[in-house]
């Protein structure tokens, strides 16, 4: 699937990015997958202890973490500086009213919405409740993996299923993985870290079959920054009456990554059994709560934030093909491309960081990838001038 069109020895020579003594030492790009998991988890915990360092707060572009740069919305700014006075109170009452103007945009009752600091959240606490008993959860491979890595820390087995030569979810596999120990499946679309898109139709089907055995769980976090006439939600499935769980967030398209809120879309049954066991709105702060009530409203700025992303989107895809990458056809707030197989990760991050700019490393199927987030058209060839200075 690399196809970059690079000579290794200048590679080798200018970045230092390659390994050296690969024969004597433990493969770097493992062959089994436990193997490959725990160099990953390696590189993330590199990666995590960067959130602490003074060089994050010194960043020229800082693309790691697919934030919006855009948002907070100016009417979001002023909701939130608006309530602080209102900070001495719990915001259970003001959590109620977001339920019910959410309820009436995803067209589900309020006791269909279960709220959240972040979807994160809301999946973690999901995979709490589904998982506390083992299990096993089916999904595609890459993925996003909090939800997953909860559930295997209550000794639950992942299933993960290689997505298609498109890098959408290869369904059909996702189907026939599932078996009597299943309590969930598992879907990010778009999907994450990937960037690609599973077409609706087919998810759509999927979801309503499957989701007659096991529960469905489909990630949302992404779908705003698709044009409208393309953003085509599960939730209809909800709606039906079908035991899918849907998960969105203020995170992303809403610029509100820091102010932690998200929330997910499911039948009421199993948001009770989620309530019964954590808490949910305590966890929420009552600005925050105020902010998405007026970013929902701030349209003029959720179409510019989804243009703007659009454009530095298509402006590095372009700029990353003529250097000779192959970066994946991306419907998110970032790209995912291949980088020359050999690729030391943590050199690599380390070579960006001192020249200020933060992006993210993967190992997918023994071959390394670069996620760059996308951030304002500056911050796009900054990252672009960065990247040519690393790689050679």
């Amino acid at each position: 699937m690399y196809t970059k069109k690079i000579n290794r020895r200048k590679w080798m020579r200018s970045a230092g990015l390659l390994t050296a003594g690969l024969a004597g030492a433990p493969s770097l790009f493992a062959n089994t997958a436990a193997e490959e998991k725990t160099w990953y988890e390696g590189v993330r915990s590199w990666e995590q202890s960067l959130s602490f360092s003074p060089k994050m707060q010194n960043l020229k572009a800082r693309l790691l973490a697919n934030e919006n740069p855009f948002g907070p919305s100016p009417l979001a700014k002023l909701a939130i500086m608006e309530s602080v006075g209102m900070g001495n109170r719990y915001g259970h009452s003001e959590a109620a009213k977001l339920k019910e103007i959410l309820a009436e945009k995803e067209g589900v009752s309020p006791e269909q919405i279960i709220l959240g600091p972040g979807s994160t959240d809301i999946l973690e606490k999901t995979a709490i409740v589904l998982f506390n008993q083992g299990g096993n959860i089916v999904s595609a491979d890459p993925a996003y993996m909090s939800l997953i890595k909860t559930a295997q820390a209550f000794n639950a087995k992942w299933k993960s299923v290689a997505c298609t030569a498109d890098w959408s979810h290869d369904l059909d596999g996702m189907k026939k993985a599932v078996d009597q120990d299943t309590k969930m499946v598992y879907i990010c679309n778009p999907n994450n870290p990937t960037g690609s898109l599973t077409d609706f139709n087919a998810l759509y089907k999927f979801c309503s079959e499957v989701s007659e055995k096991v529960p469905v769980f489909v990630d949302e976090a992404y779908l705003e920054f698709l044009d409208p006439s393309e953003a085509k939600s599960m939730v209809k499935l909800v709606q039906e009456g079908k035991n899918v769980i849907i998960a969105r967030t203020f995170s992303k398209i809403h610029g509100m990554a820091g102010l932690r809120l998200g929330y997910g879309i499911a039948q009421p049954a199993i948001l009770e059994k989620i309530r019964s066991m954590v808490r949910t709105t305590m966890g929420l702060n009552v600005t925050s709560i105020m902010g998405a009530k007026a970013s929902l409203k701030d349209y003029t700025f959720l179409e510019n934030c989804r243009k703007w992303t659009a454009e530095a989107r298509a402006f590095t895809f372009e700029k990353l093909t003529e250097m000779g990458y192959e970066p994946i056809p991306s419907y998110t707030s970032f790209i995912l491309f291949p980088m020359e197989p050999g690729t030391d990760g943590k050199l690599f991050l380390s070579k960006m960081m001192e020249n200020g700019v933060g992006v993210r490393f993967f190992s997918i199927h023994d071959q390394p990838y670069c996620r760059v987030s996308m951030g304002t058209m500056p911050e796009m060839a900054i990252f672009l001038e960065e990247f040519k200075k690393v790689v050679g």
